[in-house]
């Protein structure tokens, strides 16, 4: 089958292409990097690549995921997000592909005491949650046939991401002999690690599939950010730095975030197919191959 990846030279679409490769005729996309040029904002591109490679599926990774880089530019934030995606979804529509759309747990507001399930009203509460409510509602209206991915705390060995922040963090203190500064982590946020490799599996797998609506993925389980830096640096082996928890106030950002995002595979587990491992397995295989490429 023909698939069409966007971001994929980012740390998602990248697992995403390696992943779909053994079976598909993948085009891999994005703005930057070396594969097809696509600037999804730009509407006369996104038909010109469509109308050429003419996919079967379309796997759409690509986003502004600075959160706080979305709240200091919700210009630019909507443009990628809401308009980015609104161009995929309509050229999507017109040449009648399916489309899969990875979503986030920033849909809602934090302020449930139990996990999100997919039918669960979104209530954003920053520009990044409400740019990519409005790329849901974009594939929803347009697309017949679409897949909406909301996953969280996206971890890879690769690109930018929180484990990676926090090992790099280690290191450095380490290096600088400045092992009695601690990482300073928010304790009062909870939410779901997702490891990019297993995300990227799982969307490979929806392609062809007729079984079309919302989904919740993320690994199994949930934890602090500072629960979650914690067993990165365990799993690093490293015991010099420790890891301090701090209130969501003491952290200097321009964004509200959601306190409570635990995302439940509700629809997986009402099919019988949530069987998605637990993440602090997932992020001791990260730390494992992130080691390893460092040797």
């Amino acid at each position: 089958m023909r698939v069409l990846v966007t971001g994929s030279c980012g740390m998602l679409g990248r697992l995403v292409c390696s992943s779909l490769s053994a079976e598909h005729t993948v085009l891999a996309t994005d703005i930057v990097g070396e594969c097809e040029q696509l600037d999804i904002s730009n509407t006369d591109r996104v038909f010109e690549v469509f109308g050429r490679f003419q996919p079967e599926t379309v796997i759409h990774c690509a986003a502004m995921t600075d959160v706080d880089g979305c709240e200091r530019d919700p210009d630019r934030a909507y443009l990628v997000n809401a308009i980015g995606t609104w161009n995929i979804a309509c050229a999507c529509a017109h040449f009648g592909c399916p489309v899969v759309y990875v979503s986030t747990d920033y849909v809602f507001d934090g302020t449930k005491d139990s996990p999100y399930t997919e039918f669960d009203k979104p209530n954003p509460i920053n520009v990044y949650g409400a740019s990519k409510l409005a790329g849901e509602e974009a594939v929803r209206d347009l697309c017949a046939k679409h897949f909406i991915v909301r996953t969280s705390w996206v971890i890879a060995p690769h690109g930018k991401n929180f484990a990676l922040t926090i090992l790099n963090l280690a290191k450095q203190r380490i290096v600088e002999n400045e092992t009695d500064k601690p990482l300073t982590i928010v304790a009062d946020q909870i939410g779901s690690p997702t490891y990019a490799k297993d995300l990227a599996q799982f969307l490979s797998s929806l392609v062809g599939s007729p079984l079309y609506g919302i989904y919740h993925f993320t690994n199994s389980g949930y934890c602090s950010w500072y629960e979650f830096a914690s067993k990165v640096i365990e799993f690093a082996g490293i015991d010099q730095v420790k890891v301090v928890p701090i209130k969501s106030e003491d952290w200097p950002t321009p964004t509200r975030r959601p306190k409570y995002s635990v995302l439940r595979h509700y629809r997986l587990e009402l099919l019988g197919r949530d069987n998605v491992r637990d993440w602090k397995e997932a992020v001791r295989e990260l730390v494992s191959e992130w080691t390893t490429a460092k040797q």
